[in-house]
């Protein structure tokens, strides 16, 4: 009975929600989160090399106006499932977007392909197929740097870089290819995902195993829209599981976020969870099952021959990362998604990173949610962040 509760419960949500989100649509980030609250907001667009075309956001200086001298750019990337309204749930004075921006910086937001503010392509519509071919891999390879070379041309200026999530998977992999740090100053890493071998989520874990992005890809869906009827009725299976609990869905992806008003998952439902690729899906779901951070695997030697000219796909080699790049990460204890053990054994290898280089922050009550949307954020890691960036 309980579990027949959960999935109505899931459903009835799930349609409230993509009415207001197809609201919000009509709207830009900078109409709807940022000038409504008094900062000067410009909108930008950036063209990827493979013709994806990604919608930015600029918030040049904060209330106090414009002052003499340039500011450092900041560019914010989000996670898995979000956008660029990630950085801008909380209230002014909580929100990293506006703090930044209050402190002396110039900040940028980006939305990656296929969420719903960067679903434009020069060629390809989302409603082809083709639109939807791509895994984290071409983030890192495409998307960050068409982001990043962006701002750099803009502003004249290396950048500082703030990823959350899967943007920082993307940072890293771009990293240990020792691309883009050329570019910037330093990159602040929450919650960060080198590794998920040891993820304990038991929604994300329970759909890895039961496979369902792979069998969203054999149905021939290659948009994985959190929203969609296909994606909602295999979720609805997984509520069924014992151990999930489909009415604190945030907890049962995320872990217990300790710091969350209950007033910000109102305006976090208004405009997320936000569209990937099936196959992007299936990616994260190798590196669960693999423990391993690679290439996406095409599941046979001749199509990964095919794709690398090797019959398994390349490694990202976090160890092959400059070590003189300065880096700060931070976790948490409660965190379900970048387990406290797979963040260790990304720090492991980092064991020879210049040691005045690097800064690990370990915040024991907090989940993965908690960076982008709890309400001591501020004190607890955006202050040491920005104290860490201007040392470089």
């Amino acid at each position: 009975m309980a579990n027949n509760l959960s999935s109505r419960f899931f459903v009835i949500l799930l349609f409230l929600l993509a009415t207001l989100w197809s609201i919000d649509a009509l709207d830009g980030i900078c109409n709807l989160m940022v000038e409504t609250r008094g900062y000067k907001c410009e909108e930008h667009e950036v063209v990827t090399e493979d013709g994806y075309i990604l919608n930015m956001q600029r918030i040049p200086f904060g209330l106090a106006g414009e002052t003499p001298g340039k500011r450092p750019p900041v560019l914010l990337q989000h996670g898995l499932l979000m956008d660029a309204i990630t950085w801008l749930l909380s209230p002014p004075d909580q929100s990293l977007a506006l703090i930044l921006a209050d402190s002396g910086f110039d900040v940028w937001l980006v939305s990656s392909r296929g969420t719903k503010y960067s679903l434009s392509h020069q060629t390809l519509s989302p409603d082809n197929a083709a639109y939807w071919d791509f895994t984290w891999d071409e983030l890192a390879a495409y998307d960050l740097p068409a982001s990043i070379q962006f701002v750099n041309d803009f502003t004249g200026q290396k950048l500082h870089y703030v990823g959350h999530s899967q943007g920082t998977l993307i940072a890293l992999a771009s990293f240990s290819k020792g691309q883009l740090v050329d570019k910037l100053r330093s990159a602040a890493l929450l919650s960060p995902i080198g590794f998920l071998g040891e993820m304990t989520s038991p929604l994300a874990r329970i759909g890895v195993e039961s496979f369902i992005s792979q069998a969203l890809y054999w149905l021939g869906i290659n948009e994985f829209n959190p929203r969609g009827d296909a994606v909602t009725q295999l979720l609805m299976n997984i509520c069924k599981n014992p151990g999930v609990d489909c009415t604190h869905l945030l907890t049962s992806f995320t872990g217990a976020n300790c710091c969350m008003n209950s007033s910000i998952i109102d305006v976090f439902l208004r405009h997320e969870p936000q569209p990937t690729s099936t196959k992007n899906m299936i990616h994260l779901s190798q590196m669960v099952k693999g423990g391993t951070i690679q290439m996406y695997d095409y599941g046979n030697e001749d199509e990964n021959n095919k794709h690398y000219g090797q019959p398994t796909p390349p490694v990202y080699n976090m160890k092959n990362i400059p070590k003189d790049f300065p880096l700060l990460l931070s976790h948490g204890g409660a965190d379900a998604l970048s387990d406290v053990k797979d963040v260790q054994h990304l720090v492991d290898n980092l064991k020879d990173h210049d040691k005045d280089k690097i800064v690990v922050q370990y915040i024991d009550n907090y989940a993965h949610a908690d960076y982008v949307m709890g309400v001591n954020a501020r004190e607890t890691v955006y202050e040491p962040l920005m104290a860490f960036f201007r040392l470089y």
